[in-house]
């Protein structure tokens, strides 16, 4: 169960509270998948500095740029690699009713380096093993049944975080379940998931953002993990579902919507903003958290 001693930025993990926003809506138009995918991106800053403005910007860069956003784009998702913890700040895929079935096998498919990102910078099988914690998919591979190709594309150990077991086959399969299961009553599902190392406050009355590694590569193990559903509706209206679960047993019995949070308090701890871009493509915007659903 979420505890109070971790906090996210402007909200407790508290049950409830919410942005109950109700905004209009525009649909998208249709084309590239790869291209609808990056119209929902969540903001990253570190886009900005891909190109220095002016003169001056140019001859600091002379001889390149330390680091950048590094995005890597797959036929089942999209990824935003991060170097320091060898994994993903976010992962944003598209669920299709008609994609959701298909002749992909999991067995099939086996966990991988991601041979795109640096040596220095990148996760090996080798760094979860007897770490007690498991390979937890951000992107989900029941997501893409359609594609051998697909699901195999989400074994990349940069779309894995070190997971603890329980979660992984309990609440946290329930809610990638859940996820789904509205891909079959809406136009359009995109699901965008993620870490989070959240503050916690210690004996001495002090906020301490501590967490594990794993591995001679000192992979980070999250405190928490997010999904933020963004929701499609026939009649044009988008709905915001925003889940925060902490990485540790978590009793399946609880019911999902206990973990709803304000899509804020997501955006506040990530240092990600999702409603500003949502915006610039509807006005009817609804979030949806706990106590405020249909």
């Amino acid at each position: 169960m979420l505890r109070a001693r971790w906090l996210l930025p402007g909200a407790a993990l508290a049950l409830g509270a919410g942005l109950g926003a109700a905004l209009g809506a525009r649909r998208r138009p249709e084309g590239d998948a790869v291209a609808a995918l990056l119209g929902r991106l969540p903001v990253v800053p570190a886009v900005a500095a891909a190109g220095p403005p002016g003169a001056a910007g140019s001859e600091l860069a002379k001889y390149g740029l330390p680091g950048l956003a590094q995005l890597r784009a797959r036929g089942s998702y999209l990824l935003c690699y991060d170097p320091r913890s060898r994994g993903a700040l976010w992962v944003i895929e598209r669920l299709e009713r008609e994609r959701l079935r298909g002749p992909s096998e999991r067995a099939a498919c086996a966990f991988r380096e991601d041979d795109s990102v640096h040596e220095y910078h990148r996760a090996t099988n080798a760094d979860y093993r007897g770490s007690g914690f498991d390979r937890g998919h951000l992107a989900a591979a029941a997501n893409h049944r359609w594609s051998q190709e697909a699901m195999q594309d989400t074994f990349y150990l940069s779309n894995v975080a070190p997971q603890d077991p329980h979660l992984n086959a309990h609440a946290w399969n329930s809610l990638e379940r859940y996820s789904r299961s509205l891909a079959r009553s809406n136009k359009d599902v995109y699901v965008c998931t993620g870490p989070l190392y959240l503050p916690r406050m210690e004996a001495d009355g002090k906020m301490y953002v501590k967490y594990q590694v794993i591995g001679k590569n000192h992979v980070a193990v999250p405190t928490h993990f997010f999904k933020v559903l963004i929701l499609e509706k026939e009649s044009g209206e988008i709905e915001l579902r925003s889940y925060v679960m902490p990485n540790s047993p978590v009793d399946e019995n609880i019911p999902l919507e206990r973990f709803l949070v304000p899509i804020e308090s997501i955006e506040r701890a990530s240092g990600l903003l999702f409603v500003p871009n949502i915006l610039k493509r509807t006005s009817n915007l609804k979030a949806i958290t706990a106590g405020n659903q249909r």
